[in-house]
């Protein structure tokens, strides 16, 4: 759940609403089975930050742990239980997740009659977890080999530590997910293999168009329809921001820029301006590396042992210098291995250029066969998911097409030496190299340069999978480097009214220009067809229709988990309760930059008065609503109606509405069609730790329909004439 704006890990997860992250889950999940592949819900529970993520004791109360954390989880194994599930790697009130009986066995098994298969995050399981992980329902250790089970669980079985019925049940479980997916005696797995073509390809520029927000437009400054002229600026602008970091990354078959798309699309002059950096480490060197045959990127040798002795056991050749070997490293060498990364870097200009390097374990740089940055006994830790140091830079001088040679030499020995006594002598190993050639012009001044002489000025700023992702959690909300961005944006529109600012961002963040800009798109993370896609919106190609699954809040300070983020000697107290994300700024009365449910399109549509099936509901009933949307614009588009309920009056506290159903119509300029939503008990009841169940409370219920949390364009209600309880 997007508890703070600051988690890591909020761009790949859907939302800080229980019931929209719950009804996407069970959408995925149904899409990726029908075609006989498992999908894993994760992280199971209460991950919801990535600062010491393997350590931390989430500290949550029954009652918020129930109505917002579990439900998303809960309403995915109702509706069509996931093959697998996987736990997470923080305790839960004190309890690791792998050997959580509560979570694993009472409230996934018991109460759930979950049948599938729970799996341990990547490494999460210890010597003391791993037998009796079994025991608490975590059925597989992964990734395999088995390092904590194996041979470990036949010797527990044997001295009585566990039963043999036990290792049989997770056993049976995994043979289960097998039989789901490939079968028992299915055929050998096949070779992974390119699967590009045209109709996944415009699936993904769909995709990307629909998820596109327009959270500001005022003057009609988009689409942009009549300029001869466009001046396109920003860090952002000329690369693919096609996703976050962490173990969601994936390489694209090929990416599209937002230049790239605008360029295609636009029939006038497009001028580009960088305007400022915002790289969070020195840029990959990868683009800059060749090979001795002339191939772009680096070899890696492999040697056993972690001396460099003998011959390489392995040789990989490698297209970038992103080279963390979590998962990567030649099985016959490790676990205790060392490895050297020769390529030759030949600079595009001659300048003061700069290398950066960080490490897992002990490192050295050398140029030219000389020692240039020696990282062997490093102390300091970096903020990268792998583990390794701070980014150590030095600079020098190159010339132009003069090639240099590098050389690293690394091993798998942890760092830093003090935490051998903890996780032992040796890990995974790897290293970044970074390459930044000498800035010699005014970036910002070009831009302004660019944006006087255009008719439309499109600002692309925002994050990247550096600054967000698996592995460490955003530190602030402001826009990266030291304010570089924001002096962009305020300088461009100094010189051009008719600015838009693109916002490529997983997460919120602070937009001190906001009320000034005229126009403002949250683009998000979109794939490979990221640049295709805004084309298409921004000269009205199509119109835009997302909506926002997180509040975009004014300040971080008025974020409901600003007082207890991200904990202190490894808890952290979940001390909002169920007040997060809007039920909190409600609760509050805080306004917001821009609210939950929030986005607008190019038209406008009118909500007719809505119609309820019953005025009654009971246990086993379902009502219908039903509410008449029409496109009073002259531009064909698509509205997401939201519904929300609110408990007029409850016996114990509940936020002023819940989200409660949702619905996206298509419709032409002019047209108008019925929107059916549906209420049932699981939209009316909350938590009661007195009773160890829900209940949904006799009395009223108000049915709110709007277009966003704060937008309610008309309302209805129905009651509950007699309380009723249920489990699941």
């Amino acid at each position: 759940m997007h508890r703070s704006p600051l988690g890591g890990r909020n761009f790949e997860s859907f939302s800080e609403d229980p019931f929209l992250t719950g009804k996407l889950a069970a959408a995925y999940i149904r899409g990726v089975q029908s075609e006989r592949v498992a999908a894993t819900l994760k992280h199971f529970i209460a991950n919801e930050q990535e600062t010491h993520r393997m350590t931390i004791d989430s500290i949550v109360e029954e009652r918020p742990l129930r109505e917002i954390y579990l439900k998303p989880f809960e309403i995915a194994v109702r509706e069509c239980s996931p093959w697998a599930v996987m736990s997470s790697y923080n305790l839960i009130n004190g309890i690791h997740a792998d050997v959580n009986e509560f979570i694993l066995k009472r409230i996934l098994r018991d109460e759930w009659k979950y049948d599938g298969a729970v799996i341990s995050d990547w490494t999460a399981l210890t010597n003391a977890s791993g037998i009796e992980s079994i025991r608490a329902g975590c059925d597989l250790e992964m990734p395999g080999p088995a390092k904590w089970r194996g041979s470990r669980a036949l010797e527990a079985v044997a001295s009585g530590q566990i039963s043999r019925k036990e290792i049989e049940k997770a056993a049976g479980n995994v043979l289960y997910l097998v039989d789901r997916t490939k079968g028992l005696d299915g055929p050998a797995e096949t070779p992974e293999r390119a699967n590009e073509n045209d109709e996944m390809n415009q699936l993904i520029r769909q995709a990307g168009v629909e998820g596109i927000t327009l959270l500001k437009n005022e003057r009609h400054v988009l689409p942009i329809e009549q300029a001869k002229r466009i001046a396109v600026i920003g860090p952002n602008a000329k690369r693919t921001i096609a996703g976050g970091g962490g173990s969601a990354k994936v390489n694209p078959y090929y990416t599209i820029s937002p230049l790239d798309g605008i360029e295609a699309a636009f029939g006038g002059e497009v001028v580009y301006a960088q305007g400022c950096e915002n790289p969070k480490w020195l840029p990959l060197a990868s683009k800059y590396c060749e090979t001795a045959s002339g191939e772009q990127g680096v070899i890696v040798e492999f040697y056993k042992g972690d001396r460099f002795k003998g011959n390489p056991i392995s040789i990989q050749h490698k297209r970038t210098t992103d080279l963390y070997l979590w998962d990567s490293a030649p099985k016959n060498v490790l676990p205790d291995y060392s490895f050297k990364v020769k390529t030759i870097i030949k600079p595009f200009t001659s300048g003061i250029h700069t290398l950066g390097f960080s490490s897992v374990g002990p490192g050295r740089l050398f140029v030219n066969g000389q020692l240039f940055i020696d990282n062997w006994n490093w102390t300091e830790e970096g903020e990268a998911m792998f583990d390794d140091s701070e980014d150590v830079l030095r600079s020098t001088y190159l010339e132009a097409g003069v090639a240099v040679n590098i050389l690293i030499e690394s091993t798998s020995e942890v760092r830093p030496v003090s935490k051998i006594p903890l996780v032992g002598e040796h890990g995974y190993g790897g290293c970044r190299i970074g390459y930044q050639e000498e800035i010699k012009v005014d970036l910002q001044a070009q831009a302004v340069e660019a944006a006087k002489d255009a008719d439309v000025a499109v600002v692309i700023i925002g994050l990247d999978n550096e600054w967000e992702s698996e592995g460490y959690d955003r530190q602030h909300m402001d826009l990266p480097k030291d304010g570089s961005q924001n002096r962009l944006v305020s300088a461009v529109l100094a010189a051009n009214p008719n600015t838009v600012v693109v916002n490529q961002s997983g997460s919120p963040v602070a937009m001190p220009w906001a009320d000034e800009v005229p126009a403002i798109l949250q683009a998000w993370y979109q794939g490979q067809e990221a640049g295709n896609a805004l084309a298409d919106v921004i000269f009205g190609k199509q119109s835009p229709s997302g909506k926002l699954p997180t509040t975009f809040p004014k300040r971080l300070e008025d974020n409901p988990t600003y007082h207890n983020w991200p904990g202190e000697n490894l808890k952290v107290v979940y001390g909002e309760g169920i007040y997060i994300g809007y039920r909190h700024y409600e609760r509050m009365k805080l306004d917001t930059l821009f609210p939950f449910g929030h986005g607008l399109t190019y038209t406008h549509f009118s909500y007719g008065e809505p119609r309820i099936s019953g005025k009654v509901l009971a246990e086993s009933d379902t009502l219908i609503v039903t509410v008449t949307i029409t496109n009073e614009g002259d531009v064909d588009a698509a509205e997401i109606v939201q519904m929300y309920i609110r408990d007029v009056k409850s016996r114990l506290p509940r936020p002023e509405k819940e989200l409660q159903g949702f619905a996206k119509v298509h419709l032409r300029a002019g047209e108008s069609r019925e929107v059916d939503l549906e209420v049932s008990k699981y939209s009316v009841g909350y938590y009661d730790t007195s009773l160890q169940a829900w209940i949904a409370e006799e009395g009223r219920f108000d049915i709110l329909i709007g277009a966003s949390s704060v937008d309610i364009r008309c309302s209805t209600s129905f009651d509950v004439k007699e309380s009723f309880t249920w489990i699941f």
